[in-house]
């Protein structure tokens, strides 16, 4: 029982326990809420003060804003009033303005009418005056009107004329520099692409034969051996009453030499035949190739001349067998780059440029009957062609022209001439040049106003002397062109003819 009763003091002890602290925590609680309530209640207050506060200061703000908004508001409107009363007084000076030049174009166009009334009378009466005039002209001139006006355009034709005249003149002075570089000779110059000029002493060789017997073998069966050998080699086989001798004609001087070799290994072997005759020209081919080779080879070692390409010795060497007027081309050139390398150093030009220029000078003639062109234009070309520097292809480009571009191409037209004209440098007979010399005189006195003529350069310049009376300047340009006309038309010629008028006015006075 005492046990029992235990127990139920105790679960009364701690029912006890359990109301006093759920007691005790009902009043922490309601302790702890209440002091956050009044925090809450203070903070609320806080903000609600803030938020007054703030309220102030916004509407304030608001209010200066409006303010400002309103004072810029009204200087904005001023400002445009302002502007808008400056347009309107702009407008209306405008249509005061407008208003006045009307009425100032009123007045003129009253001015222009009455003015236009006094023009109309004036030219009534000026045709009055002027069918007066006319009648009274065609009766002391005794000319109708239309036969003035043919005698007008007639005189007029002819001022016409001088003056195209007289521009022409004038173009041909203000352009002579550019016209000289281009006006080239247009006409074909056969002489010029031939291999040599056209004189039978260069054109023709000759192999001399054992006997005349000689001559019925190359003629061979039926003419079969003279026909293989022409073939062969180009050249005409001219077998005459020549005794123990034929003759080999061509203008292709590398072909009449292969074709000379040739004929006498035929004529030194005996054998003649098809055959024999391909195997001796190709053998003389080749002997004819190594002998242009050592000439070039000789020719550049003589002339101190360095660097030139393989192919242009080969073309130098080629102008061993070329002639001008019986003088060998190839000893020509040696002779002018001599001539020239002396030139230049005496006057402080470049020796190398005038050596080589004169060299290879007349190099184009190796090639003047394969390609189109004067022989200067050739050679430069192919001097160009196998790396030869700019001043020298001008050198040699330059050497036939009047202008020349430098110093070294001066030197090489000197040498040029020197070597040419130097005495016994060429030759032909005296028969062929009188001739060649009394006939360009002829063409040049065959024109009116001549005074004298002079062909000079053995024929390559004629000289007019003109009578100044007669022929003005313009004239003398027209002269020119008709006698350099005439001569292409009427006249044979290697090379250039240069012509040249002269027209001399002189005033003596003698002081007594």
């Amino acid at each position: 029982m005492s046990g029992v009763l235990w127990v139920a003091i105790l679960l009364l002890s701690a029912l006890a326990s359990l109301g006093i602290g759920a007691s005790v925590g009902f009043y922490l609680r309601s302790t702890v809420l209440g002091r956050q309530r009044a925090l809450a209640e203070l903070q609320v207050k806080q903000i609600v003060q803030e938020a007054e506060n703030n309220r102030a200061t916004i509407l304030l703000e608001i209010k200066e804003e409006s303010i400002r908004l309103k004072s810029e508001t009204d200087t904005e409107i001023r400002e445009r009033k302002s502007e808008v009363q400056q347009q309107e007084s702009r407008i209306i000076n405008r249509e005061e303005t407008l208003e006045r030049k009307i009425l100032e174009l009123d007045q003129r166009e009253e001015t222009l009418k009455s003015q236009k009334a006094e023009i109309e009378e004036k030219e009534s009466q000026v045709n009055e005056l002027e069918s007066r005039h006319t009648t009274e002209l065609e009766r002391i001139s005794s000319l109708t009107i239309t036969e003035a006006k043919d005698a007008i355009l007639q005189k007029a034709n002819a001022e016409m004329e001088h003056v195209l005249a007289k521009r022409y003149y004038d173009l041909e002075q203000d352009y002579k520099e550019e016209t000289d570089k281009k006006a080239k000779m247009h006409l074909a110059l056969a002489v010029e692409k031939l291999a040599v000029d056209v004189v039978s002493e260069s054109s023709l060789s000759k192999v001399e034969l054992p006997n005349d017997e000689m001559k019925g073998r190359l003629i061979g069966r039926e003419g079969r051996n003279i026909r293989a050998i022409e073939q062969a080699t180009g050249v005409d086989l001219i077998i005459d009453d020549t005794p123990e001798a034929v003759s080999v004609s061509s203008f292709d001087p590398i072909r009449r030499e292969t074709a000379r070799i040739a004929l006498s290994k035929l004529v030194e072997d005996g054998r003649i035949h098809p055959a024999k005759i391909e195997e001796a020209v190709e053998k003389a081919t080749i002997e004819i190739e190594t002998i242009i080779k050592d000439a070039g080879e000789q020719a550049v070692f003589e002339s101190g001349v360095r660097g030139l390409h393989p192919e242009l010795i080969k073309l130098l060497g080629r102008l061993k067998f070329r002639t001008s007027y019986g003088s060998n081309v190839l000893r020509h050139c040696i002779e002018a780059s001599l001539i020239a390398g002396t030139l230049a150093a005496e006057c402080g030009a470049d020796i190398e440029i005038s050596k080589t220029g004169a060299l290879l000078h007349d190099i184009g003639k190796a090639l003047s009957h394969e390609f189109e062109g004067p022989h200067a234009e050739i050679g430069a070309d192919m001097a160009a062609k196998y790396g030869i520097s700019d001043p020298v292809k001008r050198a040699i480009e330059e050497h036939h022209d009047h202008e020349k571009g430098s110093v070294e191409a001066f030197i090489v037209v000197a040498a040029d001439a020197i070597s040419s004209a130097r005495p016994g440098a060429r030759k032909d007979t005296v028969e062929r040049y009188t001739k060649r010399l009394e006939e360009l005189e002829a063409v040049a006195n065959s024109f009116t106003g001549i005074e004298k003529s002079f062909a000079i350069q053995a024929g390559r310049e004629v000289r007019i002397m003109v009578k100044p009376e007669e022929i003005d300047d313009i004239g003398a340009a027209n002269l020119a062109n008709e006698v350099t006309k005439k001569i292409q038309e009427s006249l044979v010629y290697p090379g250039q003819i240069r012509v040249v008028v002269i027209r001399e006015t002189r005033t003596v006075e003698i002081a007594n």
